[in-house]
């Protein structure tokens, strides 16, 4: 009788060990794809770096009454300035009003220096 109850009982461990197995290894695997599928959105999502906007040049833009410099793509704000569009020559403002377009980081910083109070 003895020997039934310890057969019965090592069945049982044996069958529980497997069923955590499985139960282990399924929940491992969703776990792994979940985070492949989390790294696969971080690419595609990724920004651009601010040095790739170097050799693409900037515009200056005016907005709310100040100048604003964005990115080549004219979407993407580089910078928000403090430099009064009003308190600019009259032919630069002309220029700012359509989109001043500046090819390099040293020209747009130069040129910020230079009409910054």
């Amino acid at each position: 009788m003895m020997n039934k109850y310890g057969i019965g009982f090592f069945t049982t461990a044996v069958l529980a060990v497997l069923i955590l197995t499985f139960a282990y290894q399924f929940s491992f695997q969703k776990a792994r794809e979940h985070a492949q599928e989390e790294a696969e959105v971080k690419r595609e999502t990724q920004t651009v770096p601010a040095d790739a906007n170097k050799k693409e040049g900037y515009y200056l833009i005016e907005e709310g009454g100040f100048l604003v410099v964005y990115a080549s793509d004219r979407k993407t704000v580089y910078e928000y300035t403090d430099i009064a569009y009003d308190d600019l020559p009259e032919n630069v403002r002309n220029e700012i009003r359509y989109g001043k377009y500046i090819r390099s980081q040293a020209d747009l910083y130069g040129f910020l220096e230079n009409y910054s109070s």
